[in-house]
């Protein structure tokens, strides 16, 4: 399974690189969405797949016994959800105004609206 997620992140990377690379700014969005999605990914990936309980101790332990889900990679992917949130609004709020602007989503084009 886990050769199986790698190589769904590294499709994911690869087509996010890509995407980056497009002249138009819209791809450019999408490219920096699926870069994020890679990377959530990979964080899930990397802490391995475990199917355990949650991690609770106890009452009367002083610590969990295994097999238990660590719950560290889940709140890196929360984070990375959130501030993947705020980036993808930013974009597309500059690459609106950008459009209203200069009329063009071409980056080329975009260079050379300076009057």
């Amino acid at each position: 399974m886990e050769t199986l997620l790698a190589i769904v992140v590294g499709g994911l990377y690869a087509c996010g690189l890509y995407m980056l690379m497009r002249r138009n700014v819209v791809k450019f969005v999408i490219g920096l969405a699926l870069l994020s999605h890679a990377a959530n990914l990979l964080i899930f990936t990397a802490a391995g797949l475990t199917r355990g309980k949650a991690p609770l101790v106890p009452e009367g332990a002083t610590r969990l016994s295994p097999p238990f889900a660590d719950p560290l990679p889940q709140a890196l992917i929360l984070t990375a959800i959130v501030i993947s949130f705020g980036v993808m609004g930013f974009a597309l709020v500059l690459v609106r105004r950008s459009f209203e602007e200069a009329g063009t989503d071409d980056v080329d084009e975009l260079r050379t609206t300076e009057q």
